[in-house]
């Protein structure tokens, strides 16, 4: 088995939960947990992750200049991450198209991870 890090990715910067009514945000988190539940049960979730923030600052190049948020000039953002388990990339792959994400306009990385 490999470890493969899931980034979830949100066009403009926005996720469907930002737009959404508390209900909506209720049914979303509940396709969430089924999600993640079902990569735990099967084995595969390493590392459940955690959201991240819309706020951040980056640090650039050999000055160390720092500007505001990691999106200033990017259109799409990442919005989280997870550690999956699988035998290779074809199954991490198949196992991220369950991902609650893909119902909009979201994307999912799958990179591996480096074994150092």
């Amino acid at each position: 088995m490999a470890d493969f890090m899931y980034l979830f990715w949100n066009k403009d910067g926005k996720s469907k939960m930002e737009k959404a009514s508390p209900e909506e945000i209720q049914q979303i988190m509940k396709k969430w947990m089924g999600w993640m539940d079902a990569l735990k049960k099967s084995g595969n979730l390493k590392d459940g992750g955690a959201p991240l923030e819309m706020t951040g600052q980056v640090v650039h190049g050999g000055k160390k200049s720092v500007t505001d948020g990691p999106y200033a000039e990017a259109k799409d953002v990442v919005g989280g991450y997870i550690i999956v388990s699988a035998k290779n990339i074809q199954e991490a792959v198949e196992l991220s198209k369950g991902c609650p994400i893909l119902e909009g306009d979201g994307m999912v990385e799958v990179r591996p991870v480096l074994k150092m």
